[in-house]
C-alpha cells in the first residue's frame, strides 16, 4: 500500500503565530541595542467583541539597561499582520479597546552564570539550558519544480506555500476580502520517496462577511465565491500541478463560514505551533519552541545547528534522509550526545554511526561556536515567526543561515 502523509500550517494572522511575531519581534529590538541580549519572552493574546488583551512575560537582560518599548512593539507587530479592527479580531492600535500588560523581568543570575563566558563549572559559554534538539532533511523535495535543493517534506512545504500565499493575497488586495487568520493541510501520497499525489489539500481562511455585502444574505453564495477564488487564485497557482489530480480531495472553509478568527476566536500563546514550526511531523521534535529565545538558549540555536548538519549529510550523498539528535546540560558547553539516524537510506554502505563520527569532526556544536558560525546574534528572528524556520532561502541580512551549505563542509563529510 502505498504511504500518504500529512503536514499542516497556519498564517501569520493565526493567534499562536501573532505571538511569536510578537516575541521575536522583542527579540530582535533588544539584540539590535545589545547583540549579547539575554531574551525569553511569550506572549499571549486574547480578544472579545468589544475588547483585547496582550500580555507580556518573560526576562530580557541587556548591557547598558536602554528602555525597550515592548507595549509598543506589540502593537505595531499585530497592526501590521492586519489586526487593527474589532471586527477582525483585535484593533491593537487601540488603547481603549486593547490593553497590553506587560510582566517582563531579567534573567536569573543562576542561568547567566552557566552561560556566561568565563563563569560557572564551565569556562566556555555554557548550553542556556539542558534538553534535546532534532535537526532533519530530505531529499524529497527534489522531485518538486522550484523546491530543488531545500531538502525539506514535501507536506510541510506545500502547507506552507498555500498559508503564505493567503497572506499575501490579502496584503496586496489580490483577494481583499481575505482576514489575516488561516489554516492549511496536505496530504502527499508517495512512491518510495517521490511525491506522486497531493490525495487531499484543507484551507480554512478567515473572510469578511460576503453573504451580508455582496450576495444578499445567501451564505450557500458566498461559500460558493470563496472556494472558486481560492482555488483558482491560491491552490491551482501555488501547488504542483502534476500533483494535483482528479482524485485530489479540496476542502475550502469547511465549516461553511469563517468570519470570526484571530485573538476573538482563539486566544494565542507563543511556541504552541512546534510542528508547524519544523518538519511537520515528518522528522521529530525535541518540544522546546524557538520564538522569543535568545541564541544562548539551545532550544533555538542547537536546532538550527541539528537541522544545518543534517542538510549537508543529505546534499553529501550520504544518505536520502537524515536526523540528528543533539543534547545539552545547562552550563555544559559540549553537547552531553549526538546521534545520527538515517533510517536506512545511508548510501554506499556507510552506517549511520560512520556517519555520526563524521559529523562529529565537521561541526562544533558549541553554543558559542554555533552562534558565531551561523550569526546568530542579529536582529533576523521576527521573519522566522511564521512559514517555517526550515526549507528558507537565505536572505541579504543573514537570515536562515543555518539553510546555506559550505563546500567546506561538504568536502569534510565525503
Amino acid at each position: 500500500m502505498a504511504r500518504t502523509f500529512t503536514s499542516e500550517s497556519v498564517s501569520s494572522g493565526h493567534p499562536d503565530k501573532l505571538c511569536d511575531a510578537i516575541s521575536d519581534a522583542i527579540l530582535d529590538e533588544c539584540i539590535m541595542h545589545d547583540p549579547g541580549a539575554r531574551v525569553a519572552v511569550e506572549a499571549l493574546v486574547k480578544g472579545a467583541s468589544r475588547s483585547s488583551n496582550i500580555v507580556l512575560a518573560g526576562e530580557v537582560s541587556l548591557a547598558g539597561d536602554p528602555e525597550i518599548e515592548f507595549e509598543q512593539i506589540a502593537r505595531r507587530v499585530a497592526v501590521e499582520i492586519g489586526y487593527d479592527d474589532l471586527s477582525v479580531g483585535m484593533d491593537a492600535s487601540n488603547e481603549g479597546t486593547c490593553e497590553v500588560t506587560c510582566l517582563i523581568g531579567k534573567q536569573s543570575a543562576d542561568i547567566a552564570q552557566g552561560v556566561d563566558f568565563g563563569s560557572g563549572i564551565d569556562p566556555d559559554q555554557g548550553a542556556g539550558d539542558q534538553g534535546i534538539m532534532f535537526g532533519y532533511a530530505t531529499i524529497e523535495s527534489n522531485f518538486i519544480d522550484g523546491a530543488e535543493g531545500l531538502l525539506m517534506p514535501v507536506p510541510i512545504l506545500l502547507s506552507h506555500m498555500l498559508t503564505n500565499a493567503t497572506t499575501e493575497a490579502m496584503h496586496t488586495g489580490k483577494l481583499p476580502w481575505v482576514r489575516p487568520d488561516a489554516k492549511s493541510q496536505v496530504s502527499i501520497r508517495y512512491d518510495g520517496l517521490e511525491p506522486v499525489e497531493i490525495t487531499s489539500l484543507v484551507l480554512a481562511v478567515q473572510h469578511d462577511d460576503l453573504a451580508s455585502e455582496i450576495f444578499e444574505g445567501d451564505v450557500s453564495k458566498e461559500h460558493s465565491f470563496i472556494r472558486s477564488e481560492v482555488i483558482e487564485k491560491i491552490i491551482k497557482k501555488f501547488m504542483p500541478s502534476r500533483l494535483l489530480t482528479d482524485n485530489t480531495e479540496i476542502v475550502i472553509n469547511g465549516t461553511g463560514r469563517f468570519l470570526l478568527g484571530g485573538p476573538h476566536a482563539d486566544a494565542g500563546i507563543t511556541g504552541r505551533k512546534v510542528i508547524v514550526d519544523s518538519y511537520g511531523g515528518m522528522g521529530r521534535h525535541g518540544g522546546g519552541a524557538f520564538s522569543g529565545k535568545d541564541p544562548s538558549k539551545v532550544d533555538r540555536s542547537a536546532s538550527y545547528a541539528a537541522r544545518w548538519a543534517a542538510k549537508h549529510v543529505v546534499a553529501a550523498g550520504l544518505a536520502d534522509k537524515c536526523e540528528i539528535q543533539i543534547s545539552y546540560a545547562i552550563g555544559v558547553a559540549q553537547p552531553t550526545a549526538i546521534h545520527v539516524d538515517t533510517q536506512g537510506t545511508g548510501a554506499h554502505g556507510i552506517s549511520d554511526i560512520e556517519i555520526e563520527q563524521r559529523v562529529r569532526g565537521a561541526f562544533d556544536f558549541r553554543p558559542s561556536s554555533i552562534i558565531e558560525r551561523l550569526g546568530l546574534r542579529r536582529p533576523i528572528y521576527r521573519r522566522t515567526a511564521a512559514g517555517g524556520h526550515f526549507g528558507r532561502n537565505p536572505d541579504d541580512d543573514g537570515g536562515f543561515s543555518w539553510e546555506i551549505l559550505d563546500d567546506s563542509i561538504l568536502s569534510l563529510l565525503s
